[in-house]
């Protein structure tokens, strides 16, 4: 069987431990004793307390920036397009479209074999060289006079990018416990839409500029400098894994692996790559559930991000004002994605529930926008807000790729299929805008209402497969889990009193944990 590390004797792990358990695996979803011998996992609370904290500070201000750095570049094209990129590299007909779209067949080319290297390779130093490279192709698109140097650019540019949010997942999965996982995928996630109102700020702000280069180039430069800067403070910042994090003591760092292992989706250090985890990710219905999520989420989002000023010059704006229209809409995006992970995090049974009722809101304001010639002046500008609720889908979904698989290899397979499937929604996303229908995109809106309906049915059908399982699971192996453990004492019984032996180090998935429930 593979393990995650060296083969461990259990005895050497008795000092650190309290009470038995008759299951092994997500003890987390068990029924916690009642109290710790001595009183001592209220002394251990505050402790984990403190160590979460100093975990916090490092992993998630590094996070969130280079997420918003992430979104950045995408959102600058939008702007570009607006001050002169299309005429300058003399775009015609669908070209835009495709300068859009070519980015998600890098981003696509790349995924499955970065996902197998995430988990190979010391990742916050693979992170960092892609950073490298992702700098200085975003700083390259300003030299680009054509088509053919546009396609280019942003083709090695969606491979250079392709591994940050795997990463980030990966990352998250391994420090924080299944409960955790949500609110910090959010904190993170919403680094994009605060990526979102910096770059309108950036073009607002270089869009005077006329000499001795034009708008468009210096926003792309000077993202793409800061971009290559940043990935010096991942290469000295970010820790590769738990057990290298010298910003903790080696106490310290025993405690957050156990808090992988008992309370969050096991250890991910030193896993090799098992085929068989991924013939069962392939067989999981809840994986396809996700997986066609990704698809009918991320087509609107391919279509808004790269035709957002258009679209809002087509309300009556200016170029100028167009940019900074899209700032209260990334506020109204960032509180979408911060609150419903907060809300995930602090509800279990939620995560499906917030999917349909953010769904809903974009679902409105699509249909606002295609009936833009039947409601009242103003109206599509509030649809258009309504509508940028939609990108908290994502990390919502990413959550439930991140706290319901287990296992490196099924997990890393997940995550590569759920970013094909995103790669995919982005690709067709910019083709429904077809530049005959400028620039009121008829079709483009009638294929986002669509897209959204039909999510709104499959995070309806997920949460009733997943219920079935879990209840499935309760009926086979003789007990209904307990509540999670959602205060720092709670945490700290747990982990205290869940003995660790040899074969909680294995890599083993979800389908053969016994006591592991999924979060709805």
């Amino acid at each position: 069987m593979c393990r995650h590390g060296p083969s461990i004797d259990p005895a050497e792990h008795t000092p650190l431990l309290l009470h038995g358990n008759p299951t092994r695996g997500e003890s987390s979803d068990m029924a916690a004793p009642p109290q710790a011998e001595g009183g001592i996992s209220s002394e251990n609370a505050a402790s984990i307390r403190h160590i979460l904290r100093k975990v916090d500070r490092r992993l998630i201000p590094i996070l969130f920036f280079t997420y918003m750095l992430n979104f950045m570049d995408k959102i600058i094209l939008s702007s570009a397009s607006v001050f002169g990129l299309i005429d300058d590299t003399h775009l015609v007909g669908q070209q835009y479209s495709w300068v859009s779209s070519i980015f998600y067949f890098g981003y696509f080319f790349w995924e499955y074999p970065t996902n197998i290297l995430i988990a190979r390779l010391p990742v916050a130093k693979y992170l960092a060289i892609t950073t490298f490279f992702w700098g200085a192709f975003v700083a390259l698109t300003a030299a680009c006079v054509n088509y053919g140097g546009l396609l280019t650019v942003r083709f090695l540019l969606g491979v250079a990018e392709a591994t940050i949010t795997p990463a980030f997942m990966f990352i998250t999965s391994t420090w924080y416990t299944r409960d955790e996982i949500p609110i910090r995928t959010g904190i993170w996630f919403s680094g994009n839409s605060i990526g979102g109102l910096v770059a309108s700020l950036l073009a607002y702000g270089v869009g005077h500029i006329e000499h001795p280069l034009r708008p468009w180039m210096w926003m792309f430069i000077i993202l793409g400098v800061a971009t290559f800067l940043w990935g010096f403070v991942l290469l000295f910042f970010l820790p590769d894994s738990i057990s290298n994090a010298q910003f903790l003591t080696l106490e310290e760092r025993e405690i957050m692996t156990k808090r992988a292992i008992v309370e969050g989706t096991g250890r991910t250090e030193q896993a090799l790559w098992r085929w068989d985890q991924t013939i069962e990710c392939l067989l999981d219905p809840k994986t396809w559930h996700i997986f066609s999520l990704a698809i009918l989420t991320q087509i609107p989002n391919g279509g808004t991000q790269n035709f957002a000023n258009l679209v809002i010059e087509s309300f009556g704006f200016t170029s100028l004002e167009s940019t900074l229209i899209n700032i209260p809409a990334s506020v109204v995006s960032a509180i979408s994605i911060a609150l419903t992970g907060y809300l995930a995090g602090r509800f279990r049974q939620a995560n499906c529930i917030l999917i349909v009722a953010i769904v809903i809101l974009a679902i409105i304001g699509s249909a606002i926008i295609y009936a833009r010639s039947h409601v009242p002046k103003g109206a599509p500008l509030f649809g258009y807000f309504l509508l940028e609720t939609g990108p908290a889908v994502l990390p919502l979904v990413m959550s439930l790729v991140q706290a319901n698989y287990k296992g490196v290899t099924k997990k890393m397979t997940m995550t590569a299929m759920m970013f094909i499937a995103y790669c995919a929604g982005n690709i067709a996303g910019p083709q429904f805008f077809r530049t005959s229908e400028a620039p009121v995109y008829q079709t483009a809106f009638k294929a986002i209402l669509v897209c959204y309906i039909l999510s709104a049915m499959l995070a309806v059908s997920l949460r009733f497969y997943i219920q079935f399982v879990n209840r499935k699971r309760d009926r086979e192996e003789g007990f209904v889990p307990g509540s999670a453990s959602t205060t720092a004492a709670k945490d700290a019984i747990v982990v205290e009193a869940t003995p660790l032996q040899a074969e909680d180090y294995d890599d083993v998935t979800d389908w053969k944990t016994v006591g592991f429930r999924y979060r709805l």
